[in-house]
């Protein structure tokens, strides 16, 4: 009976495979190869006239020195999403050489961490570090496992 069930089987798996053809490609692939054209009959070059300077450039006034960039930029940003419960901000300012700026943001317990930077070539990098009390006291998650 077993031999049976096994034949019968695989002759119904066999008859329900199908058959599948060659792979077919949903894309199809476009040569662009440049043809090959002839060599023109006759060529001429075009007579230019020369020219004697280009725009006020002279090169016996230049010294090879490379012109300094006081480096001055003022950046800030801010994000308040309701939703997610992300609050943050910063700013930051930079005339030459020192740079100085704060960010702040809203911690999970809702005490906000506030710090204020500075950065010279004197002193280096200085932070304060500013926290308020906690808005929101943290309780316990309790989970149900069913």
């Amino acid at each position: 009976m077993f031999s049976k069930i096994i034949a019968f089987s695989a002759l119904l798996a066999a008859t329900n495979a199908g058959l599948y053809g060659h792979a077919i490609s949903s894309q199809s692939i476009v040569r662009h190869d440049g043809g090959h054209y002839g060599a023109p009959l006759a060529y001429a070059s075009v007579a230019y006239a020369p020219v004697a300077q280009y725009g006020h450039y002279d090169g016996a006034h230049y010294d090879g020195h490379d012109f300094y960039a006081h480096p001055k930029y003022d950046f800030a940003y801010s994000v308040a999403d309701p939703h997610t419960g992300d609050h943050k901000s910063q700013h930051e300012s930079r005339d030459g050489d020192a740079v100085h700026g704060f960010y702040s943001l809203v911690q999970p317990d809702g005490s906000v961490r506030k710090v204020e930077y500075s950065a010279d070539d004197h002193s280096g990098f200085n932070a304060v570090v500013h926290n308020s009390a906690p808005l929101v006291h943290s309780q316990p998650a309790y989970q149900h496992y069913y």
